[in-house]
């Protein structure tokens, strides 16, 4: 019998969790998080991770299953989401991936390029570059150590230059002479649906979703990790921008301000990202799930 894993995608706050429980309730399915910010114990309000009641709805795997500092990167999550995946479909056909993280999501579901390892320490140096240096800088190093990567990623997203960046320098050869090689076959079909709206719609939901966290008790989580800020997993969205108000140099406001129009970029990046994926059915963000699961039980016919 195959073996069946439906991914959801999506920008961030459009209901990828909400869609991902009704489909684990009705498929009687696992759920594998490919959040990379939802991975860390320690900060579960800014990264949006499913609430308690949530996590008791499906068994979910990789939620707050590391701390934020420990070193875990998108390689290692791949090996550990195939493991997991493949013990799950000893029970069940179907495997539900959920998560905003798009290499973290084609690493599951494409096989992702075997890289070495590398000292963490370097990637928190060009996280401080960027900060004190701009991004400007970090681009015209990669274009002195690999041209076919500064060719061909995308150069505005910092997390890209970065991760090239980290390969470069630690490894003394170019990130690209990494890439493209002979990757393990799946042992699972794959099924992805995407969520969508207006961007309008997806901005307005963003917004409001950084005031719930606000309200929620964001501001007293970023203070208990506030002694940490130098480390990657807080690199992230709602809680650089905070630490900048801790450090006193920004309002409050001026604060949360920049946690939407950060969230805001972030959103149409991952946009960017997913459409890439030729293969993914669109959904809106408001259409009945049982439409979406008629939809799902026809490929799994189709595909059998």
């Amino acid at each position: 019998m195959d073996k069946y894993l439906i991914s959801i995608v999506g920008p961030t706050g459009i209901g990828k969790t909400s869609l991902s429980l009704k489909l684990a309730s009705y498929f009687e399915a696992d759920i594998i998080s490919a959040d990379s910010r939802q991975f860390y114990k320690e900060i579960p309000i800014g990264t949006a991770a499913p609430t308690a009641t949530e996590l008791n709805v499906a068994k979910h795997h990789f939620i707050h299953h590391k701390s934020i500092k420990d070193s875990y990167s998108v390689g290692t999550f791949e090996k550990d989401a195939n493991a997991q995946i493949e013990q799950s479909h000893l029970l069940n056909q179907v495997v539900i991936m959920v998560g905003g993280s798009g290499l973290y999501v084609d690493a599951v579901i494409k096989g992702f390029d075997d890289f070495p390892d590398v000292n963490p320490e370097i990637r928190t140096q060009l996280n401080q570059e960027l900060d004190t240096n701009g991004i400007e800088a970090l681009q015209k190093e990669l274009k002195e150590l690999d041209p076919e990567s500064y060719d061909s990623i995308a150069l505005k997203n910092p997390h890209r230059l970065i991760r090239a960046l980290e390969i470069c320098r630690g490894t003394k050869l170019p990130y690209s002479s990494f890439l493209n090689k002979k990757k393990t076959k799946k042992s699972f079909k794959t099924i992805s649906i995407g969520i969508k709206a207006e961007r309008s719609l997806i901005y307005e939901r963003i917004n409001n979703r950084v005031d719930q966290m606000i309200e929620s008790g964001l501001l007293e989580e970023v203070k208990a990790v506030f002694e940490h800020r130098n480390l990657n997993a807080l690199n992230t969205v709602g809680y650089k921008e905070l630490f900048h108000y801790f450090d006193g140099e920004w309002t409050l406001d001026f604060a949360i301000s920049e946690i939407k129009k950060n969230s805001r970029r972030f959103a149409k990046r991952q946009l960017t990202w997913f459409q890439k994926n030729k293969k993914t059915k669109w959904f809106d963000y408001d259409t009945n799930p049982e439409i979406i699961i008629n939809y799902l039980n026809q490929e799994l016919k189709k595909t059998s």
